[in-house]
């Protein structure tokens, strides 16, 4: 069956017809659906966007430190001495005695901290010189902490138990003369004496 030109023309006519409405009309529900996604993928990205403000928690504190000037000396002995001002101390000596078994009883903690290093050396000879170099501090300095070790192939003397890198680089000055090839490295210290 074949269909007279005119009456073909007429159907494809009414084929583009209808197509184009059928566009137009998925234009129109698009668009709408467009409308309604935008604004709300909009306030959503805007959320996203939003950065809390950055809040330092990050909190500094310094290290517990010794007054230089009482090293080796009782805090309780200089509340009770006569010098200049007055104080008036009432404590139990059982707080004195707690103070001192809790010293005694930690002698081995350490901390960050420094020495000098007097001897460092790796020849055949290196253990005796070590142990001369030690001697010979000990002699000169007989209060300030020696200690000698061996780090393969390495002996060492390191002297001092200086918190600060100035305290450190203050002794240096003084045993430079006697031992030239000295210098500050940071160790593990002991806590230095207090009483």
């Amino acid at each position: 069956m074949s269909l007279s030109p005119s009456s073909q023309k007429a159907t494809e006519n009414n084929v583009t017809t209808s197509l184009t409405e059928t566009l137009t009309e998925m234009k129109k529900i698009i668009i709408l659906i467009l409308a309604a996604i935008i604004p709300a993928l909009a306030s959503w990205t805007a959320g996203a966007q939003e950065v809390p403000a950055a809040v330092d928690t990050t909190v500094f504190m310094l290290p517990p430190t010794v007054d230089s000037t009482l090293v080796g000396k009782s805090v309780f002995n200089l509340l009770t001495s006569q010098e200049a001002g007055k104080v008036s101390l009432h404590q139990s000596q059982a707080i004195v005695n707690a103070m001192k078994a809790h010293f005694g009883a930690n002698p081995s903690r350490t901390l960050t901290g420094y020495r000098v290093r007097i001897f460092f050396d790796n020849s055949q000879n290196a253990r005796g010189a070590s142990e001369t170099a030690l001697n010979s501090f000990r002699e000169m300095h007989p209060t300030v902490p020696a200690y000698r070790s061996y780090q393969n192939p390495f002996f060492k003397v390191a002297v001092g138990d200086f918190r600060t890198k100035s305290e450190a680089m203050e002794f240096l000055q003084k045993v430079k003369g006697t031992f030239p090839a000295s210098f500050v490295v940071k160790e593990q210290i002991h806590y230095p004496s207090v009483l």
